[in-house]
Order: structure tokens, then C-alpha cells, then sequence
């Protein structure tokens, strides 16, 4: 039986790609915001999301993080896309003439560079693939569109600048939601596990809260902090670790680290993707 993934974006998104490449021969729900890709799975409207994290040129998503924190789904995977963007314009427009660009913020500050020197203003929109429909709404030959080719294909526009993002390596990172907590078994390979946790208001508790998985000799991939109702002493952080939940060295660490924090949550365990190896 296929399965639905969700992702956030109209066809032709870059999420939409990411699910093609990921799950080919499954069936995809475009959602208007992240929070509703994340709704789906959690009514059971579809089974999975696919939800971008971070960009290597424009850091992360953050609504992504936020939600992060407060669902109740879990990360069962991970997938890195090379992203390419195009210039997408009406079958009239060229490429002197354009004075604005809609996008996704992300894909905007992925194109800063190129916009610049164009002398292009950039206009932020919801989704990278549904500009290209707003373009052809306003049917004005100044304004242009940042998306990808398929979204060029799937709206008949002709690309007016090729692969204008600001660094040949462009890529973002994708994670896959899911309503089942499931851990793979560990086999011995690289693995990330994903964790929230609220630091203690006590000097160094953050220090010590994470000086276990030095000690156990535990790489961290990734610190993010989140402010607590909107109070700037209470700190929530996520982490990224290069562990599996049954290693000695990852229990070790985790004792160590609810000694000096106030509730942890597994966000969920999977396996490293090759292209962290540079392997993709």
C-alpha cells in the first residue's frame, strides 16, 4: 500500500522534490505551512513528513525548530538536497527588465548574491513554487520567480537565469517525521539521535549538563537554544548527537545530563546519511 507523505509547499517545491527522492513511488500531500505537514501525521491524514531544517548558505528553518519542540511526532530519518535555483519569469519577460523576485525567504537569502548584482528586490513569499503562480496573477513582465525547474515545467515558464544560488554547494537537509517512535537496532553504523532538553537556572548547568557526552567521547552535531514564554533566563535547547540509545557511552552521557537539566525528550534515532561522509 502507498504511503502519503506530507511536506510543506505546492508541487514543484523543493520538499516536494525531497519526497520524490526519498519515497518515489508514494503519494504527496502539499500543506499550506509546516504546522499543518506536521497536523496530517498527527490526525493520520497522511503518514509521514518531510520537513526542511536547515540550509548550509541560510542556516536554519526556524518555525522548523520551534514546532520541533513542541510536537508530538517523531524524527525517523534524514535527507540532504542539492538545491539549484532558477530565475523563472513570464513568457514575455527577460532578464534586464525584472525589478523584483518572489520566493521563500530561505531561497531569497540562498540568492542574495545574484539579486544584488542584478539589482533585484526581493519580495518573500510562502512557498518557492507557488511564486511562480503569483507571477503569472499579476501579470506583470518585471516580476520574476525563484524556484526550481520543475516548477518551471509544471507552471509552462521559461528560466530566465540558471542555478543562481550563491554557492555550487547549496544544499538543505530534510528530516522525516513520523507518528511511530521507532529505533532502528544498532548495527554498528553512525547514527544521530535528536533530543530536547531545559537546562537548570544554576551557574555552568549547561556546561555540565553537556559534559557528559565529552567525557563519553560523543560527538554533538548541533546546539540550538529556544526562550521559555517568552522569558529571557529560561533556555530550552535541542541537540543533535552522533549516538544510538543503546550504547553504554550514550546512557552514561544521558544520566549525566538529566542530572543537570529539567526533563529531557527524545525527538527520535536514525541513521546518518551518507552525505555527512560526503558519500552523496
Amino acid at each position: 500500500m502507498k504511503k502519503i507523505i506530507a511536506f510543506q509547499g505546492v508541487l514543484g517545491a523543493y520538499s516536494h522534490l525531497a519526497c520524490q527522492e526519498l519515497y518515489p513511488d508514494d503519494d504527496y500531500m502539499p500543506c499550506t505551512s509546516f504546522d499543518k505537514a506536521f497536523f496530517a501525521v498527527q490526525n493520520k491524514k497522511a503518514d509521514l513528513a518531510v520537513i526542511p531544517i536547515e540550509n548550509s548558505a541560510a542556516g536554519r528553518v526556524a518555525d522548523v525548530h520551534f514546532l520541533l519542540s513542541q510536537t508530538p511526532l517523531y524524527i525517523i530519518g534524514e535527507y540532504f538536497l542539492h538545491i539549484h535555483h532558477q530565475l523563472i519569469g513570464l513568457p514575455e519577460s527577460n532578464l534586464d527588465e525584472i525589478k523584483t523576485a518572489f520566493s521563500h525567504p530561505q531561497a531569497l537569502a540562498q540568492c542574495s548574491n545574484f539579486l544584488k548584482c542584478h539589482n533585484i528586490a526581493p519580495s518573500a513569499q510562502t512557498d518557492t513554487a507557488l511564486s511562480c503562480e503569483l507571477i503569472i496573477n499579476n501579470n506583470d513582465t518585471s516580476i520574476a520567480a525563484i524556484a526550481s525547474k520543475s516548477a518551471a515545467s509544471l507552471y509552462n515558464l521559461p528560466i530566465l537565469a540558471s542555478n543562481i544560488e550563491n554557492t555550487a554547494n547549496n544544499t538543505t537537509r530534510f528530516l522525516v517525521m513520523s507518528r511511530e517512535h521507532t529505533i532502528p537496532q544498532d548495527d554498528g553504523q553512525k547514527f544521530i539521535t535528536s533530543l530536547i532538553f531545559k537546562a537548570k537556572n544554576i551557574p555552568a548547568a549547561l556546561y555540565k549538563a553537556l559534559g557528559g557526552f565529552a567525557t563519553n567521547a560523543i560527538n554533538i552535531n548541533k546546539l540550538e537554544s529556544y526562550l521559555l514564554d517568552g522569558k529571557f533566563f529560561a533556555a530550552q535547547f535541542y541537540i543533535e548527537v552522533e549516538s544510538h540509545p543503546d550504547r553504554q557511552a550514550f546512557k552514561n552521557a544521558i544520566n549525566e545530563l538529566q542530572f543537570f537539566s529539567d526533563g529531557i525528550t527524545i525527538l527520535g534515532t536514525y541513521r546518518s546519511h551518507p552525505y555527512r561522509d560526503g558519500h552523496a
